[in-house]
């Protein structure tokens, strides 16, 4: 019986000194986030494939796009502009299959986001730590709005654009109507429609613009439509964040929809047979705030 008592008593005091002794009894872990956004900025600068600035070509003509959303399939911190691509952090990778043949995009499980959203969010120990002072992103789907003039009337369009090096689609709505591919389809493969007229088809390769000021000292595949652009101020993670890092990828979209001219009004009309010819962001500035 004293055994017992005795128990008791020396219980009762471990379990009153755990209850003020956090060494004890630790609070819950609590995990922070690097949470990654989008912004579509139609004043941002439009560059080139070097990242130079770029006037739109004589015998076309481009508008800015009203992006609703947008889909991005590698997402890499670099270091230094000597960095190669895929020696940086790479912080996020999209689902690909073979399901189409070579591999490609799948498309049906790819993640979306649109203006001033969040696209993914990584729990911060993901996230190497070390310091940044470049972002490549590839991209891989673009959807929006554009003006066009059809039958002599202004009216308004929605254009899905396939950036990505390669995308498996099996189908896809656009405004409820919905296009049924079911194959790999490159870089450059679009789809319109506007008051329940469809269409699509196939930019010429080489032709959608992806910004890369590092060109020279880390280039990047033709076709793979990453895009790279510099943090204003270098990028830190220490490892010992107490709170979330974001991180917002604001994209230029200034005329970044580009057409051949066959009436040369400025206007887009696909009725007489004005074909785009490029349909790439052109520019990128990465940002943070924590």
């Amino acid at each position: 019986m004293k055994k017992i008592i005795l128990f008791a008593i020396i219980l009762s005091v471990f379990l009153l000194s755990c209850s003020s002794n956090e060494d004890c009894c630790p609070p819950e872990a609590t995990t922070n986030n690097l949470i990654i956004k989008f912004k579509f900025d139609p004043t941002q600068e439009r560059l080139n494939n070097l990242g130079q600035p770029e006037a739109i070509p004589a015998g076309n003509a481009a508008q800015s796009s009203t992006f609703a959303r947008m889909s991005a399939n590698y997402i890499e911190f670099a270091p230094t502009a000597t960095t190669l691509l895929g020696e940086g952090e790479i912080i996020y990778n999209g689902t690909e299959t073979t399901e189409g043949g070579e591999v490609a995009i799948n498309f049906q499980a790819a993640q979306f986001a649109g203006n001033d959203a969040v696209f993914v969010t990584i729990p911060m120990n993901q996230v190497a730590a070390g310091t940044y002072n470049w972002v490549r992103v590839s991209l891989a789907y673009q959807e929006g709005s554009i003006n066009l003039l059809q039958n002599g009337d202004d009216i308004t369009g929605t254009l899905a654009s396939f950036v990505g090096y390669n995308s498996y689609i099996t189908s896809f709505d656009v405004n409820g109507s919905t296009f049924n591919i079911n194959e790999n389809k490159l870089q450059g493969f679009w789809a319109f429609e506007a008051l329940g007229f469809t269409t699509q088809g196939q930019a010429p390769a080489g032709a959608t613009t992806v910004p890369n000021p590092l060109f020279d000292s880390s280039p990047v595949p033709q076709g793979s439509c990453v895009v790279t652009g510099q943090f204003t101020n270098a990028f830190t993670i220490t490892g010992n964040e107490t709170q979330d890092v974001e991180v917002t990828l604001s994209f230029s979209v200034n005329n970044s929809f580009e057409w051949t001219e066959i009436n040369a009004d400025g206007k887009y009309e696909p009725s007489i047979g004005e074909q785009p010819v490029d349909m790439g962001l052109r520019g990128l500035i990465p940002s943070f705030s924590n």
